[in-house]
C-alpha cells in the first residue's frame, strides 16, 4: 500500500479517469490513507459551466461540489492501492444528506474535507464537507465501490 501525504494534479490524473473539463480536483493536500483526505478545486471565472450557470451571476453548482467531493474520495483510495499491483476502478454508490449551506462563485478556493466514516470490503463510506476561507458551503455523506479494472 501506497502512504502518500499529498497528490499533484498529474498524480490525481493517474488514478482518476476523468479529465478537463470534468475533473473537480485540482491537486490533494493532504491524505490519512484511505481514512481522510483534503482536496482542493479552484474556481476561476474560465470553468466552462459559467457561461450557463448563471450568466451575470456565477454561481458554482451544487451537483459538481459533489462530484468534487467523490472524486477526492476516489482518488485517495485508488491512490493507496497502488502499491498492490492491481488496478482499480472507483464508481460512486450514493449521495445521502447533501446540504448546500452557501454559493462558491469564481475567485474562492474550494477545499473538499473527507472523512471516512465506514469500510466493508470494496465499498467505503465518506463524510464531505466543503469549504470556503474556513466556512462550511456544503456537506453530504457519499459511498463508492471499488472494483479492480478489466
Amino acid at each position: 500500500m501506497s502512504e502518500k501525504t499529498c497528490l499533484n494534479l498529474s498524480e490525481i490524473m493517474d488514478c482518476l479517469p476523468q479529465r478537463y473539463p470534468f475533473l473537480m480536483l485540482d491537486k490533494i493536500i493532504e491524505i490519512d490513507g484511505h481514512k481522510s483526505a483534503i482536496g482542493i478545486k479552484n474556481i476561476t471565472f474560465n470553468e466552462p459551466v459559467f457561461q450557463g450557470h448563471f450568466p451575470g451571476e456565477p454561481i458554482f453548482p451544487g451537483v459538481l461540489i459533489i462530484e468534487g467531493m467523490a472524486q477526492t474520495a476516489g482518488a485517495i483510495v485508488i491512490a493507496e492501492e497502488r502499491g498492490s499491483g492491481k488496478k482499480f476502478d472507483v464508481y460512486m454508490l450514493t449521495i445521502d444528506k447533501a446540504k448546500f449551506r452557501k454559493p462558491v462563485v469564481p475567485g474562492d478556493r474550494l477545499e473538499y474535507h473527507l472523512k471516512l466514516l465506514k469500510r466493508r470490503g470494496p465499498i467505503g463510506r465518506y463524510l464531505a464537507i466543503a469549504k470556503v476561507d474556513g466556512v462550511v458551503v456544503a456537506e453530504a455523506e457519499v459511498g463508492a465501490m471499488m472494483r479492480e479494472a478489466k
